[in-house]
């Protein structure tokens, strides 16, 4: 049988949900609340969030008055989702097992959500490109694209090499390097006390810049904006935390 891609495997890992489990929802709705206004994008449109994980925008999204469905790789994720949705009682949300490569057979999007660094987990440009494809194909002839990004050029320059933090008694050991194509963070789970070592997951995203990006985009979408923050603020090479891009699909 395959070995399973490195995303497959860790995403879908519990210990990946406690050692991210500090993020801040807050952030991410007052996050979305500019964006969509940003982007003037009407109360009701179809929205695909692709590589939700357990759901957090979608489920904003939705409670915003969006038709909104999050999809994902990993199962645990989805499921969880899933159960989030049903407990809150949201109605015009879906979600679903997929693989962001692909295109899903469903009605065009009016926009494409990718957020929080869900893109360039691949080794290859062909990747990213059928990627760009498949969003392409799942939109509207003027629909719009969110990418969400790290800003890679910052993150490679300011890289903290190792850190150590604990969460409910698991330990994560991490190291942190990057080459020319990729930036990597190795994370050691150890459990407890007694320090009985659980494995080694390594995760790697393409260094990608706002270059990379224009030439993937290129053949079928517009960058109309770019920003540097979830403040929407300019983005700056050597200075901004994210690289937020917006692009429209060509007609």
């Amino acid at each position: 049988m395959p070995q399973k891609e490195w995303f497959a495997t860790w995403f879908d890992s519990p210990y990946y949900h406690l050692l991210y489990q500090h993020r801040d929802d807050n952030e991410a709705r007052l996050f979305l609340q500019e964006l969509v206004q940003k982007i003037k994008l009407p109360k009701g449109a179809s929205v695909l969030d692709l590589a939700c994980g357990k759901g957090r925008h979608a489920l904003t999204l939705a409670q915003m008055g969006y038709k909104v469905l999050g999809v994902d790789l990993a199962p645990t994720s989805i499921a969880a989702a899933k159960a989030q949705a049903a407990q809150l009682g949201i109605q015009e949300l879906d979600f679903a097992v997929h693989d962001m490569r692909l295109r899903m057979e469903t009605p065009p999007f009016d926009a494409v959500f990718n957020l929080f660094t869900s893109f360039g987990y691949f080794d290859t440009r062909a990747e990213n490109q059928s990627v760009c494809s498949s969003i392409s194909q799942m939109l509207l002839p003027g629909g719009l694209l969110v990418i969400d990004f790290l800003n890679a050029h910052k993150v490679c320059a300011q890289l903290k090499a190792t850190e150590t933090l604990e969460r409910e008694g698991v330990i994560f050991d991490i190291k942190r390097w990057h080459n020319d194509t990729h930036i990597y963070k190795q994370i050691e789970v150890i459990l407890g006390q007694n320090h009985t070592p659980v494995g080694v997951f390594t995760e790697r995203v393409q260094a990608l810049s706002l270059t990379d990006f224009e030439s993937l985009l290129a053949a079928d979408f517009e960058i109309i904006e770019t920003f540097g923050s979830y403040h929407l603020t300019p983005f700056e090479l050597n200075s901004s935390e994210r690289l937020i891009l917006i692009a429209k699909k060509k007609a």
